[in-house]
């Protein structure tokens, strides 16, 4: 693997805003006052439009003019992909919604509201502050 090759300035040493300037196609570092860069790797894009795995959690964020097309429909295909835990976040009421897959169902395990700290499956060990959720 060889090094990334050194760019100008040569006659200085490099600062934040030359790394700045360095083209988005670039990935570029400061090493030792030196600018270094080479061309940024090309994604790698999926042969489909579609990922085979099902996730284990999705969250859905509503609105009033998608709800009961998240809550109908989006969970129903969920729930046959065997997507394990969902959450339904309503901004306008302010409430987290936990739900889990059990037996091909969906039960509501918790409802969650208002700026409580909570703890919600499938991240149980993490505090989540619902007042981040809502707008100010």
């Amino acid at each position: 693997m060889q090094p990334m090759p050194r760019i100008p300035p040569f006659d200085r040493p490099a600062t934040y805003e030359d790394l700045v300037k360095v083209p988005d196609i670039q990935v570029a570092e400061i090493v030792d006052g030196e600018l270094h860069a080479s061309p940024r790797p090309a994604p790698r894009l999926p042969d489909t439009a579609y990922f085979p795995l099902a996730p284990d959690w999705v969250c859905e964020v509503l609105s009033p003019s998608t709800a009961s097309l998240d809550r109908a429909k989006k969970l129903a295909i969920y729930g046959l992909e065997g997507v394990a835990h969902a959450w339904i976040v309503d901004p306008l009421t302010g409430t987290l919604e936990v739900l889990r897959l059990e037996n091909a169902r969906w039960t509501i395990i918790a409802t969650h509201f208002g700026t409580e700290v909570v703890r919600a499956e499938p991240f149980a060990d993490i505090d989540l502050e619902l007042a981040s959720l809502w707008a100010d």
